[in-house]
C-alpha cells in the first residue's frame, strides 16, 4: 500500500479541517454554515464527500483558501483537484 503524500486528497482535506479548527472564529463560522456541532464534526470527517465539502467551503472564500494554501504549502489548484477527487469517492 502506498504511503499518503501531501497531495493525497484526504490529507489535504483533513489539513483544511485542522486549519479551520486552529482558529475559534474560523471553526465557529464553519460550524454555523454547515449546521454541524463539535460532537457531530468528528463523525462527518470520516466521509470523503464531507471532506470535499470542507475544501469547497475554503474555495468559496478566496482569502481563506489562500491562507490555507500558504499554511499547507499547497497550490490552490491542488486544493481544487483534491475536492474533485473526494467528491468522486
Amino acid at each position: 500500500m502506498a504511503k499518503p503524500t501531501s497531495a493525497d486528497p484526504e490529507i489535504i482535506a483533513i489539513g483544511a479541517l485542522g486549519f479551520l479548527a486552529e482558529d475559534p472564529a474560523r471553526l465557529s463560522r464553519f460550524l454555523d454554515m454547515t449546521g454541524l456541532s463539535p460532537a457531530t464534526l468528528r463523525q462527518a470527517a470520516s466521509e470523503p464527500r464531507f471532506l470535499a465539502s470542507v475544501l469547497d467551503y475554503l474555495m468559496n472564500d478566496e482569502s481563506l483558501m489562500l491562507a490555507f494554501a500558504a499554511h499547507h504549502g499547497a497550490q490552490p489548484e491542488t486544493i481544487a483537484a483534491a475536492s474533485a477527487a473526494l467528491a468522486r469517492m
